[in-house]
């Protein structure tokens, strides 16, 4: 059953209520707040903030003072004053098609949260010529051997990983449907038939991200990952805020994202143990293997990390130094191939894996289901009940999570649905 067609569709969607993508935001990395029940109460109190308060002494890289400082870069933003990240104002990622010689459809996606032309020109000059005419189910050896063809180049990771990923989910979509079984089931056997979410809230005012708490128990979550760039008290005090509304029975985690050096994350841990916390997420520098070392050797507070590492061969210091104590690979970054080489080595070394989805687009939600339901060291899958309805808008039939967990599909392959008339609709032009 040989791929006779690959076509890539570079997509970006505005979504003006977006309270978490806003480049005015003081907090570019709180939750996304897409949700008209959540919009009055969160602008009342960002219309109370002390407005005065530029200085965010976040302990970040150094004892100085962190000013956070947004720089405007047309559909992008950063902030100047850490440049951890570069932000989109709208959603964006590469859906990926590929087609067989008995006209299966398959759908994968290449996350690209920025610049989705870039995925979709390597898919087009690259991997395209090196996967037509191959058989989908030698799906391992396309994966290895569109790897191989770049380690030279120098492109151990990053944007042409991602795109050899996406064309990966899409090969093993069209392996379910081929077989006439769920993903998952052809990539080795379910292990199990629901998938547990955590869903992710954020702000800068305590008050504020505990009412985001709340409202996410109230729609049947059972954990929740705060998303915060303050310094270390104003941490603290949102996390107790949200811990003293929701009690001791919700699970709840903690992403600084890299917001720390190695002496401010421990410090912060210390703190951050008294308050019942299920991990604490990317502390520092996710590079400084040495660092995040220390890290989890001083604290009793589990370590999560990984959404940057796409490859088993980037994972191999990092599990044998034991560098943190929960894998997040992002499936639409390692492709289902590579996720399952991951959580295998990571297996182990009894580890357990929570998949990070952030950015990622319904056919990232979709391929991160099936994933998590064939890896037997699944901890929880990571999810957004206020930005799904954004990412889910090239469907052409819903794929809702229910009471904070999703349930194995009743289709094969990934079990969705993609209308290609949107994503016609919101496909976007090459930059040259």
């Amino acid at each position: 059953m040989k791929i006779v067609n690959i076509e890539s569709f570079p997509i970006r969607v505005s979504n003006s209520s977006d309270k978490g993508r806003k480049i005015d935001t003081k907090n570019i990395n709180t939750a996304m707040l897409a949700n008209n029940e959540l919009s009055e109460k969160l602008d009342s109190y960002k219309e109370n903030e002390n407005k005065s308060d530029a200085k965010r002494h976040l302990e970040v890289k150094s004892m100085d003072s962190y000013e956070t400082i947004i720089k405007d870069m047309g559909e992008y933003y950063i902030d100047d004053g850490s440049n951890t990240s570069i932000y989109s104002k709208s959603h964006e990622t590469t859906v990926v098609k590929i087609e067989t010689d008995t006209g299966i459809i398959g759908w994968g996606e290449a996350q690209s949260p920025v610049s989705p032309n870039t995925s979709a020109t390597i898919i087009k000059d690259i991997v395209t010529p090196l996967t037509i005419g191959k058989n989908i189910f030698d799906v391992e050896a396309i994966w290895h051997k569109n790897y191989a063809a770049k380690r030279e180049r120098g492109h151990y990771t990053g944007f042409y990983i991602d795109a050899i990923c996406g064309v990966d989910i899409a090969i093993w979509d069209a392996i379910g449907k081929a077989l006439n079984m769920p993903t998952a089931q052809a990539m080795g056997g379910i292990h199990r038939n629901k998938v547990s979410l955590y869903n992710g809230i954020g702000g800068t005012i305590p008050e504020e991200v505990a009412d985001q708490a709340e409202w996410s128990v109230s729609k049947g979550y059972k954990y929740l990952k705060m998303h915060l760039k303050e310094d270390i008290d104003n941490t603290v005090e949102i996390v107790s805020k949200v811990r003293e509304r929701i009690g001791e029975s919700i699970g709840l985690m903690l992403d600084v994202h890299m917001g720390f050096d190695t002496f401010n994350a421990i410090k912060l841990g210390k703190e951050l143990e008294k308050l019942n916390l299920l991990w604490l997420e990317s502390p520092s520098d996710p590079i400084d293997i040495p660092g995040l070392c220390e890290i989890s050797r001083s604290l009793d507070l589990p370590i999560a990390n990984g959404e940057w590492t796409r490859t088993k061969y980037e994972m191999r210091e990092i599990f044998e130094k034991r560098a943190y104590d929960i894998s997040m690979p992002d499936i639409a970054r390692t492709g289902l191939t590579g996720g399952k080489q991951i959580a295998t080595i990571a297996e182990l070394y009894n580890i357990p894996v929570s998949p990070h989805v952030g950015g990622g687009g319904i056919v990232s939600i979709a391929a991160t289901l099936q994933y998590s339901m064939t890896i037997p060291n699944f901890l929880i899958m990571e999810h957004s009940e206020q930005g799904h309805a954004v990412k889910s808008i090239i469907l052409s039939e819903s794929f809702d999570a229910k009471e904070g967990q999703y349930s194995l599909p009743n289709k094969p392959g990934l079990g969705i649905d993609i209308d290609e008339g949107k994503l016609e609709k919101y496909k976007i032009e090459p930059s040259l």
